[in-house]
């Protein structure tokens, strides 16, 4: 039996986003937006529907409610081509939301959890791991039932002989109470942004929380925005600059896009720069468009839009 390249694992809700506001609402007042759309959200569904349009063979394992917003998250991952077998619906828990208003380059998130607060590991197929080349993970500290078993899972996916990838990103607590010593031997890509990074470590410079994670993390690939990426490894320091996008729309799921550039290349079996390289165009490309997916309509569409914006043909292998 073929192995699917890619079991992702993570939260699940839909993105109401609400775009040229002007400005942030005030308690106790209202503001109008001009323009509103309803999408696929969730940073693990967004790099596991740009994944598929990249090309790659994607499962999904997370929970829904058995609702309106579940049945369309449903509906959209199986239009680009997500296995969604390992999907749970629950009779009980809500699909979860989120809420963003676009304001400029900047965004607000409300985030209202659901079923995503009650995914455990033990809605995971463990049994079957071995059916997939590579474990990604994502939004650790909005699966409040993952947490006490993350590092279970890793060492699992690793002892079944996955590669693996995680992106924590946010912490809306800003706690940061991650087992990073425990979990990260365990994880061959971790993917913080640079404001994830410091505030993870305490540290006030990336060098230094790079430093504070060294003695157990294996490679780290700190996402910069329009400063690009750079991945720290046991070979050394690698930088790639950011493809600049001059019609951005909003960067909603730009760093997942990324993610979906850079685990793409690694299992086509390019080297590092090249992850870094087409992570970026990605990361770029997702900014052309509202929302997390709609700029990976198609493996052409992708194609046409850095050939026409960036100048470059790519190939998704």
């Amino acid at each position: 039996m073929q192995q699917t390249d890619l079991l992702v694992v993570g939260e699940l809700n839909v993105d109401l986003l609400l775009d040229q506001v002007n400005g942030f609402p005030v308690i106790g007042q209202e503001i109008l937006a001009d323009k509103m759309l309803l999408t696929l959200g969730s940073s693990s569904a967004i790099f596991a529907a740009n994944s598929a349009a990249l090309g790659s063979r994607v499962a999904f394992c997370g929970m829904l409610g058995k609702d309106l917003f579940g049945e369309f998250i449903l509906r959209e991952l199986q239009s680009k081509k997500v296995d969604t077998r390992f999907v749970v619906e629950s009779p009980v828990h809500q699909t979860g939301l989120t809420m963003i208003l676009n304001y400029d380059q900047d965004r607000a998130n409300v985030t209202y959890g659901g079923a995503m607060n009650h995914f455990s590991i033990n809605d995971i197929p463990l049994q079957a791991l071995h059916r997939f080349r590579h474990l990604h993970v994502s939004s650790y500290f909005l699966q409040r039932a993952l947490q006490e078993d993350i590092t279970d899972l890793f060492a699992a996916a690793k002892a079944a002989g996955l590669s693996t990838s995680l992106d924590l990103q946010w912490d809306p607590a800003n706690t940061w109470d991650f087992p990073g010593e425990a979990c990260l031997p365990y994880v061959d890509f971790f993917l913080p942004n640079e404001k994830e990074l410091l505030s993870l470590t305490g540290q006030s410079e990336v060098e230094e929380a790079i430093a504070s994670l060294s003695g157990f993390a294996n490679t780290i690939v700190v996402k910069k925005g329009i400063h690009g990426a750079t991945a720290y490894s046991s070979t050394g320091v690698l930088h790639a600059d950011a493809y600049v996008n001059d019609h951005f729309v909003d960067a909603i799921g730009a760093g997942d896009s990324f993610n979906a550039g850079f685990i793409n290349r690694f299992l086509n079996g390019h080297d590092l720069p090249e992850c870094l390289r087409l992570g970026n165009l990605m990361g770029a490309i997702n900014t052309t468009a509202a929302g997390g997916t709609a700029a990976f309509a198609t493996i052409q569409s992708v194609k046409q839009t850095a050939q026409q914006l960036f100048n470059l043909d790519f190939q998704p292998w």
